[in-house]
């Protein structure tokens, strides 16, 4: 059965823009993909797609029209975990939302611990903020795999769902400013976070996300060289 047309307003640099192209790209739908600038939003987006002129957004259904030009008769949805339940919701086969009541229930819980232990955290060390050490940020990974079941692929079981779309951008992201030196962070606490990660007791998490950033519907929708740049100019790099 077919579906009403996708437009998706997005962002290359956007963690939470990322969750809903990669939500896309595992259930195969067909959408358009519009550029959003986000330091030059076009005009027409905040009152004609997101009053909060965020991305990302959806209009979803209504005549088939410009990305630049949306129709009122289309519906205008945003947030990204919305929008990844939304997909989910339109292709049940995928099993990105789990069909089990339980399982259900905790990928939603994980998307929490994601939300409120990892992602505030990685905000405050990116930019420098003095409680955002690698001490703190080594809680929320703690928190995470924590929740990780043993012999499992993902979040919940060896199917991939929303859990793990809500955790992969952000970490992508980490791993880049990590890896290049890219953020206000002394970088001594980076240093110190990288070192603490080759703990044999965060194997499970290890080998978690690597199978997160090596899933391709990740690998299609991150530009790492774009993240590089965008953030480097916002905060600078370590010292």
């Amino acid at each position: 059965m077919p579906h009403e047309q996708i437009t998706l307003y997005t962002a290359k640099i956007c963690p939470y823009a990322q969750r809903t192209e990669i939500a896309l790209a595992e259930v195969g739908a067909p959408f358009k993909r519009y550029e959003i600038d986000l330091g030059n939003k076009p005009e027409w987006y905040a009152p004609k797609v997101n009053p909060a002129s965020k991305v990302p957004a959806i209009a979803y259904g209504g005549p088939d029209v410009p990305p630049e030009n949306p129709s009122p008769e289309s519906i205008k949805l945003a947030e990204s975990l919305i929008l990844v339940e939304f997909i989910g919701d339109l292709y049940p086969s995928s099993g990105i939302v789990p069909a089990d009541p339980v399982q259900r229930a905790q990928a939603r819980f994980f998307i929490e611990v994601v939300s409120t232990k990892f992602g505030p955290n990685f905000m405050k060390f990116a930019s420098g903020n003095p409680e955002g050490t690698h001490t703190v940020l080594l809680a929320g990974v703690d928190a995470i795999q924590n929740l990780l079941p043993d012999g499992v692929k993902y979040a919940v079981n060896d199917q991939y769902t929303i859990a793990d779309i809500a955790l992969a951008p952000f970490w992508a992201r980490l791993t880049v400013m990590v890896q290049k030196g890219i953020g206000a962070y002394k970088d001594e606490e980076r240093k110190s976070f990288l070192k603490a990660l080759e703990d044999p007791k965060y194997a499970k998490f290890n080998g978690y996300v690597q199978r997160l950033l090596a899933r391709q519907s990740f690998k299609s929708t991150f530009h790492e060289d774009v993240v590089a740049e965008v953030f480097t100019k916002r905060f600078g790099l370590a010292k």
